[in-house]
């Protein structure tokens, strides 16, 4: 396989993954070849590898710098914007996770805080309570279990995979 079919193939697949992961392909796509790339590339650039429009390309920029993803240089004397990616897989997961922890896990724990009040008695009441408090009870574990992993590094991460699958 030649370098660019490689480069087609990986930017395809992390473009299939990241819209599994909750983020829309082409954004996925964008990271993709941001990550793989030597240099920072222009928006121009990313246009052009991805055959995708200039609207769709700085909307989706604009997401991954949203997320901590990339970010943007100026070159001298170039008016153009640059675009590069973290190329620690490590720490680019670590802000994903921080986003997807900010965007989805956030809201829910306060609306399902809000939802454990419910007003009223009687066995209707007593199970809807009871199921709010439960899933509001995971949530809180899955936000502290991930407050764990952005905080560790990723020998810890492994090697706590590893204990975890040995058993």
């Amino acid at each position: 396989m030649t370098l660019p079919e490689a480069k087609t193939k990986f930017i395809q697949a992390w473009g299939a993954l990241g819209s599994k992961w909750g983020i829309n392909r082409t954004m996925a796509q964008v990271h993709a070849l941001l990550l793989i790339s030597a240099q920072s590339l222009s928006a121009d650039d990313i246009m052009e590898e991805l055959n995708i429009s200039r609207g769709n390309a700085n909307m989706n920029l604009r997401a991954l710098i949203d997320w901590g993803l990339i970010q943007k240089e100026h070159k001298s004397g170039d008016r153009k914007e640059y675009f590069f990616a973290e190329k620690d897989i490590w720490k680019a997961a670590r802000q994903i996770i921080i986003e997807r922890k900010k965007r989805e896990l956030q809201p829910i724990k306060a609306i399902l805080n809000d939802l454990i009040e419910v007003e009223g008695e009687g066995e209707e009441v007593a199970v809807f309570k009871m199921a709010m408090e439960e899933i509001a009870d995971f949530a809180e574990t899955a936000d502290k279990a991930l407050d764990q992993v952005t905080k560790t590094n990723k020998e810890w991460v492994l090697n706590s995979l590893i204990k975890m699958l040995g058993k």
